[in-house]
């Protein structure tokens, strides 16, 4: 009997250290790999995933979308890249297309009144010149030089007048094209004639008086220029007919204040 109970022990454990060398074995299946300090920790295996169904996954440390001391810096980098971006768009078209100018004296009224802007077009002359009717802004000829100024006062000047708020009371003026080049002029109770004809000059309000001024005829690639406030302005009466090549370009909008918008 002692027999047969050691062979049946001995049968057991035989079966037993079998099933031990063919099962599975759950330990050896699994695989742990950390990076630590200088990576990510990617962690393989069922009970790791942190996913129901046993689905794979993959863990970044610090991977909270409000754990990010970069983004504040990137934001920072886009915004004044925009604002970069965006004044020298604003230089150029100044420079070559649109500039914004304010008017700065009585001389336009009732056209234009003290404080307006309008917009001036640098290329609205390129293939015609000036015509009787239009507004334009030229170089003063009271200002033979400009005055000398530094790179950065220049710099922040155009800045200012590609938006709108700088000023050029000295060296540009604005008023209205009455003849130009060939053009027979004449001033004579009180009116303006234009190769023998009284010029039509609906902008004007009644009660103003011109001095009289003798025939003559206004040089080629030059312009007469007269404010429409007769009274009150410095135009072609005083400094006399100016060269088409000193005009910056025309006027065409009225844009501030908004209550007075208009086409000029």
């Amino acid at each position: 009997m002692l027999c047969v109970q050691y062979a049946n022990l001995f049968v057991r454990i035989s079966h037993a250290h079998s099933s031990n060398e063919t099962g599975p074995r759950p330990d050896a299946d699994r695989k742990f790999l950390v990076t630590g300090m200088i990576g990510s920790e990617v962690i393989d295996g069922p009970e790791s995933s942190g996913m129901e169904g046993g689905e794979s996954g993959t863990y970044h440390p610090g991977s909270r979308p409000d754990d990010r001391p970069g983004l504040w810096r990137t934001n920072l980098r886009e915004f004044f890249g925009v604002i970069g971006f965006t004044l020298v768009l604003a230089v150029l078209i100044k420079t070559f297309l649109v500039q914004a100018f304010f008017i700065p004296s009585p001389s336009m009224l009732p056209t234009l009144e003290i404080d307006d802007r309008v917009l001036v077009s640098k290329i609205a002359y390129s293939f015609n010149g000036p015509k009787t009717g239009d507004v334009i802004v030229f170089d003063s000829p009271f200002v033979p030089e400009p005055p000398r100024t530094t790179l950065w006062e220049r710099g922040v000047r155009n800045v200012l007048e590609s938006v709108g708020v700088g000023t050029s009371t000295v060296e540009d003026l604005i008023k209205r094209v009455v003849a130009v080049g060939g053009d027979r002029l004449e001033i004579r109770d009180n009116r303006v004639l234009v190769n023998g004809m009284v010029l039509d000059e609906p902008y004007l309000v009644a009660g103003y008086r011109m001095r009289d001024v003798d025939p003559f005829y206004v040089p080629d690639g030059h312009l007469w220029v007269m404010g429409d406030n007769r009274d009150n302005s410095q135009d072609s009466r005083r400094f006399g007919a100016i060269p088409v090549e000193d005009v910056v370009g025309r006027a065409f909008v009225l844009i501030w204040p908004p209550s007075r918008w208009d086409a000029l």
